[in-house]
């Protein structure tokens, strides 16, 4: 199987047409055709239905499409990045921020003020397939199968109540006795979310979810319209903690996460890449000092 194969199947499976096909590729239709078959044999399926003259994907070929369409993608980053570095002697880091996107612009300031001609390619959606990306480094609060990592920080997940709230009086509570309380969450497509998920195993009841969002600043808003309770990360969300929303320490069961930096297995990094790596150890380390230094939330 190599790239002419694919890029063939791409096109022959947009127009679903060998005679189109061939001509957007200027190679003749047998030439074509058989290009697809020895594909369909070298996969042992057939990836399109027959239908006298036309062709269909069938279930096997839209799932290979899929997966086609993602390495091709990779590949024409990959050349595009290549060439750029080629036209202006700069280097490119990309990265995957499933946690902690808030930080990305000090983060890629500072370094920047270090390395100028550095460019980053950022993907910062959790709902996508992380297995599915292509990235130098990866920030997320999961570890990713096939990755090597380390560990940037931990931090306590806190409950945040509105600060008229009955329980605003307290400094503490248990998830135990919050079983009728009104929960605002981040949709299950969300890390926070799974993290979340898991400190209500060992307990009799199912939070009450009101409302979900795929947008942390919508959830933050809504705790302080009174709606509900919800969950705060103590340092990555601390400095966009307002006055309306009092942080109360969970007693038990012991709530926290840890965030991890991750890339690929075997992936011999660049110069540059080494001093992003060093970079990024420090950057965090200095948030957890000024966290610990800071005594409480919200008043980095």
């Amino acid at each position: 199987m190599d790239f002419l194969q694919l890029k063939y199947f791409q096109v022959t499976s947009k127009h679903e047409n060998v005679t189109r096909a061939a001509d957007e590729l200027f190679i003749s239709q047998p030439a074509l055709s058989k290009m697809i078959r020895n594909l369909e044999t070298e996969l042992g399926v057939q990836l399109f239905d027959r239908e006298g003259k036309h062709i269909v994907l069938n279930q096997y070929g839209k799932k290979f499409l899929k997966r086609v369409n993602q390495s091709l993608s990779a590949l024409e980053q990959g050349v595009s990045e290549i060439k750029e570095m080629q036209q202006e002697k700069i280097e490119i880091i990309t990265l995957y921020v499933a946690v902690g996107s808030m930080l990305l612009p000090s983060l890629v300031q500072q370094f920047r003020g270090l390395y100028p001609k550095i460019r980053f390619n950022l993907t910062q959606h959790p709902i996508q397939i992380k297995k599915e990306l292509a990235y130098d480094f990866a920030i997320t609060s999961e570890e990713i199968e096939g990755n090597e990592h380390t560990v940037l920080l931990e931090e306590e997940i806190w409950l945040g109540v509105p600060a008229v709230h009955p329980l605003g009086s307290l400094d503490s509570v248990s998830l135990k006795d919050l079983e009728h309380e009104k929960f605002i969450s981040l949709t299950t497509s969300h890390p926070l979310r799974r993290t979340t998920d898991r400190f209500f195993a060992q307990l009799p009841y199912e939070p009450d979810i009101v409302f979900e969002s795929d947008d942390p600043a919508t959830v933050r808003g809504l705790i302080q319209t009174g709606i509900g309770v919800s969950f705060i990360p103590s340092i990555l969300w601390s400095k966009v903690v307002t006055e309306d929303i009092k942080l109360l320490h969970i007693s038990e069961p012991r709530c926290k996460r840890t965030i991890y930096l991750s890339w690929p297995a075997g992936q011999r990094l660049t110069d540059t890449e080494n001093s992003f790596f060093e970079f990024i150890l420090q950057f965090f380390r200095n948030i957890g000092r000024i966290q610990l230094k800071s005594g409480s939330l919200g008043q980095e």
